[in-house]
């Protein structure tokens, strides 16, 4: 594989369907874009790991759902590492990136010897959907359940969704010759058309939490049981790359299920932080209360969790009594 070809699948979402076995999927590469949201925060390795993964899964998710707004995936919990929260921005033109950005809240002094997901305590596990103006957001919330967050996705689409779904992913430290040290992640997600849930309106299933097998039976169950079985085959460095495009993958994988590829998704890392979001988020508070947020050095500052940005202000000019909106 040449370094173009690297460069072209790195940072993307590849649509494919499986003919065979009425399965959707997607497979992602990034790269840059957990370059963009990591270099931002001096986090634990750990974190960094926690931050990644779930940076993947926001990318195959908000690329299945078509969205023209946002997504939000976001994680509480009462473990060391307390929120993770992500944002995916559609493309407001076709042909255009969609956008990503994460970060992570946690109490350094509580961080274990145990894995990242040991860092997750109990909690939940949500998804958010805003498609802009007029439109009412959907929220769906489920427990934390499983050994990852990835773990925690697919119970979350089984219970929430009743759509059998399934995550393989890798992410870590790429040490290529020649390169930095810096972050990598690939995957690749299933999920079983919408219409394969037959049981799911019913209510059936084995426990507390429903699992994607709880949620296809006959044929459907079959190919579902088969395709995954396929997928289990996959190494990790086949699904970071870069040796290995993302069509090969699924040639490889999944030849006999007749996979099928659609248009590839760019993602890159995008905020959306500005210095007028800023004085809207104010704009609710009076002359006093913006007093009250006034520093010693006579301004109102504010920092962007999620991409560092820091943003320093006349508190004349904030609020709904600021005298003048546009000074600085």
């Amino acid at each position: 594989m040449t370094q173009g070809n690297k460069i072209a699948w790195d940072d993307t979402v590849l649509p494919f369907q499986l003919d065979a076995s009425d399965i959707r999927g997607r497979v992602a590469r990034l790269d840059g874009v957990l370059e963009g949201i990591l270099r931002q925060h001096d986090y634990p390795e750990k974190v960094e790991a926690l931050v990644a993964e779930m940076a993947l899964l926001t990318a195959l998710i908000g690329q299945t759902i078509k969205l023209r707004w946002k997504l939000q995936l976001q994680v509480q919990s009462k473990g060391p590492v307390r929120m993770i929260a992500t944002d995916y921005y559609g493309p407001t033109e076709d042909g255009e990136p969609a956008r990503i950005r994460a970060y992570a809240s946690y109490d350094a002094d509580r961080i274990t010897d145990g894995s990242a997901f040991d860092q997750v305590g109990e909690g939940y596990f949500a998804i958010m959907i805003d498609q802009g103006n007029g439109m009412t957001p959907y929220q769906g919330i489920t427990p934390l359940a499983g050994k990852s967050l990835s773990e925690c996705a697919e119970a979350y689409f089984a219970q929430s969704e009743q759509l059998p779904t399934r995550f393989e992913l890798s992410f870590g430290k790429s040490t290529s010759p020649g390169e930095d040290e810096h972050w990598r992640a690939g995957g690749v997600m299933l999920q079983h058309m919408p219409k394969a849930s037959p049981f799911a309106a019913q209510g059936e299933g084995s426990g507390e939490v429903l699992q994607a097998t709880d949620l296809v039976d006959g044929e459907e169950g079959d190919n579902w049981r088969r395709v995954n079985v396929l997928l289990d085959t996959v190494d990790e460095l086949e699904l970071i790359g870069p040796s290995l495009p993302p069509t090969d993958l699924l040639k490889r994988l999944f030849h006999e299920e007749m996979p099928r590829v659609f248009d590839a998704q760019a993602v890159r890392f995008g905020c959306t932080c500005s210095e007028d979001r800023v004085r809207q988020s104010l704009s609710i508070y009076s002359a006093g209360d913006i007093e009250t947020m006034t520093t010693d050095d006579g301004r109102v500052t504010a920092d962007c969790q999620f991409c560092g940005a820091h943003y320093d202000l006349d508190p004349k000019t904030v609020g709904f009594e600021a005298e003048d909106n546009s000074g600085s």
